[in-house]
This record gives structure tokens, sequence and C-alpha cells, in this order.
């Protein structure tokens, strides 16, 4: 059983603290949404929970079956789709694919086949993902965290860029392969965290 452990964490950027004293604990199942308006420090939590940002104060533990993890490992543990992390654009879809899972096991055996008609992009895997729209770019982002058989799987602003076609399909998405896991969703917009069973506030915690 894997889990998650934020005890009273906190974050200052030179002398403003983004937020404080925040705690969280998730287990295997549970979801979680970040919520708070534009500036908030929703998307600083997510670099912050996901190891990416070190932490200013407090003490953040994933465990495996109650053995605490080593941080230098915890990247093995989670998948994450977010605005600001880019793809290479010089590969093709095919082989972004087979390159992403050289490192990450794909969730359920999925093949890349699998994954191209799950995303709607079939058609498109031979060309490179810089002559793809930003919306195309999005499916991508969230198809390779959603695949990537982890039981940690952050979303910030996950429907950035789709129209409500591709809305729909984060919402059957996330219904179909993330009720196992642990989710962690940044954002305002209640489409995109309908689902989850708790929600923090970024501004109760400054």
């Amino acid at each position: 059983m894997f889990s998650l452990q934020a005890e009273e964490i906190s974050k200052r950027f030179q002398y403003e603290w983004i937020y404080r004293k925040l705690s969280i604990h998730l287990n295997l199942g549970e979801s979680l949404a970040i919520t708070g308006g534009n500036g908030s420090g929703k998307s600083t939590l997510i670099k912050n929970l996901s190891g990416a940002v070190p932490l200013t104060s407090g003490k953040l533990t994933f465990s495996q079956d109650g053995k605490a993890l080593r941080e230098d490992d915890w990247y093995q543990y989670l998948s994450i789709a977010a605005p600001y992390l880019e793809v290479p654009e010089e590969f093709t879809l095919q082989e972004l694919l087979s390159f992403h899972f050289k490192f990450k096991k794909p969730y359920r055996g999925a093949s890349s086949e699998d994954i191209l008609k799950i995303t709607y992009l079939q058609e498109h895997k031979d060309k490179q993902i810089s002559q793809f729209s930003s919306g195309m770019k999005q499916r991508v982002k969230i198809g390779l965290a959603v695949f990537s058989d982890v039981p940690l799987v952050f979303l910030d602003e996950p429907t950035s860029n789709l129209d409500k076609k591709g809305i729909r399909w984060y919402q059957e998405l996330v219904e179909e392969y993330l009720g196992d896991r642990i989710v962690i969703v940044a954002t305002n917009e209640e489409r995109e965290y309908a689902f989850c069973k708790q929600i923090i506030s970024m501004e109760d915690y400054k």
C-alpha cells in the first residue's frame, strides 16, 4: 500500500510565504483538489509534493507498505501533467511513447497502440510533436501521466487547451483509469476536480 504524507509543510520565496503549515495524508484510491485564485500557489504546492522543488519547512514522506521511501526514488512512484512541463518536440509521437516507456511501465500493460487509440491520436503517430496543436499536446501529456504505472498522479490544470469534447474525454479517462491511485489535481475548474473527495483552498494556508 502506497501513501503520501505531508506534515505542516510550508514554502517561502524570499520574504513571501506561499503557504504555511499544510498537512495532507492520502492513501491509494483517494483524491485531492488544490484550489485557489491565480498566483495563490497551487502549482508551487504540486511541485513541492512531487519533490521537484524543496520545502522551506515541514516533512514530506512517500511510504510503501508502511516503510518510508528514499527521496531519490520518489520519481519512480509518480507522474505529472502540467502546462509548464514540455515534451520533446523533435520526437514523433511514436518515438515519444517508446522513449517514455523505457522509464515507466505502462499501466495495465497498455501498448503504444492502445494509448494512441485512447488519446485519439493514431493518425498522428508519425508526426513530430512540434506540429501538434496545443490541445493535442495536452492530450499527449495527460495520456503519458495516466498510462504510467505509478500510484501517484499529479494533474495541474488538466483541461487547459482542451475543447468540450476533450474535457469529456478527460473526465472519462479519470473515471476509467485513476480510481485505484492517489490523484492530486490543482485547478479552479470544478469540471476538473468533481471526482475529488478532499478539497483544500490555498487561501486557507496563508
